[in-house]
C-alpha cells in the first residue's frame, strides 16, 4: 500500500523524556531493520495502528469524516479530562 501524500497538514505530540528517549533507542538499534528512518516515520507508523484500531472498535472499521484544522478545540486537557481520562487506563 503506498503511503499517503503528505501535505501541510501538521499535528505535533509531546513525549515524556523516557517515551522520547525510547522512540530514539528504537531509531539507533533497530529502526532501519523495521523501516524507521526517523522518529517521525515511527510515531506516524504507531499512530496509524491506534487509528485503525478505533475505528474498529467505535465505528464499525470505517473512517470518520475528516476534522480540518482548526476544528478542535485548542489547548491542553482541562483537569476534570485528564481525571477522566486516567480513569480509564
Amino acid at each position: 500500500m503506498p503511503a499517503a501524500k503528505r501535505d501541510d497538514n501538521s499535528i505535533s505530540a509531546k513525549f515524556t523524556r523516557d517515551d522520547a528517549e525510547q522512540i530514539r533507542a528504537v531509531l539507533k538499534f533497530v529502526g532501519l531493520e523495521e523501516g524507521y528512518a526517523s522518529a517521525n516515520d515511527f510515531v506516524e507508523a504507531a499512530v496509524r495502528r491506534e487509528l485503525r484500531r478505533v475505528q474498529r472498535k467505535y465505528n464499525s472499521g470505517r473512517k470518520w469524516p475528516g476534522v480540518e484544522a482548526g476544528g478542535l478545540r485548542p489547548g491542553r486537557r482541562t483537569r476534570a479530562e485528564t481525571a477522566a481520562h486516567e480513569d480509564h487506563h
